[in-house]
């Protein structure tokens, strides 16, 4: 499934991706057509909504050819997504993205038209499992707080075709700025090395924080210890 720019040459810059975890809920699509532009189609599954939760360390941010810029190279990201398609093409959507870094906050709010918000994070150890919390601090948007242990169980390959690969092998994001023109901003990576994984969410008011709703059920889990990811130049997309 993956989906490389026509012109795989032009990306401009590279990231990691670490200690990463998928937490995937069905959702309530008439919500969610709610939240999101109406120039986007919801995507689904088998008909059905999701949203997914997910925590990562983001590091070795750099422009092609340039070492890492302090203050956005390495910082802690949470964020939630759903699943849209738009002109024939699947992406991801993101409701919010926490981030520790007030200069990559401002840069990706800027820059590349998404909904980034301050703070204050921290991710550890505990009891062989990574432990990630994170506490929204951003003004004037609602707070949230996320507290979650979790850990990487045994790799998995994922098939074409399967809902583990329909929610994690997604190449792109759009986004609607307040101008109302459409962005898509272009990734690329190889296949997503998963692992089955555990979680114990003790605080997760991330999705309830924008009036997400998910159903009330057991999250579908994934981990990956890394990733390396090539970054595209932000392209809008012409009316």
């Amino acid at each position: 499934m993956a989906d490389t720019p026509k012109n795989h040459r032009g990306w401009i810059g590279r990231q990691q991706w670490g200690q990463l975890l998928f937490a995937h809920w069905p959702a309530d699509c008439e919500n969610l057509r709610e939240k999101i532009p109406p120039e986007f189609e919801l995507d689904t599954f088998d008909g059905d909504a999701w949203v997914g939760v997910v925590p990562f360390v983001m590091s070795g941010v750099r422009f092609r050819g340039l070492p890492p810029v302090p203050g956005v190279s390495n910082f802690l990201e949470l964020n939630l997504r759903t699943y849209i398609r738009y002109r024939g093409r699947a992406g991801v959507y993101f409701f919010s993205l926490d981030a520790n870094q007030s200069l990559a906050v401002w840069a990706a709010r800027t820059f590349f038209h998404l909904p980034y918000f301050r703070s204050r994070m921290s991710i550890g150890s505990e009891d062989d499992s990574i432990r990630y919390k994170s506490q929204r601090i951003h003004a004037q948007v609602p707070e949230a707080a996320f507290d979650c242990t979790y850990r990487g169980e045994g790799r998995i390959e994922t098939r074409t075709g399967d809902l583990a690969e329909w929610l994690t092998e997604r190449y792109c994001f759009f986004a609607k700025a307040r101008s109302g023109a459409i962005y898509r901003g272009d990734i690329h990576h190889q296949k997503w090395p998963l692992q089955s994984a555990t979680a114990d969410f003790r605080v997760n008011e991330i999705a309830a924080s924008l009036g997400v709703q998910v159903a009330d059920t057991a999250p579908l889990l994934h981990y990956s210890e890394q990733l390396d990811v090539k970054v595209w130049k932000l392209c809008r997309i012409e009316a």
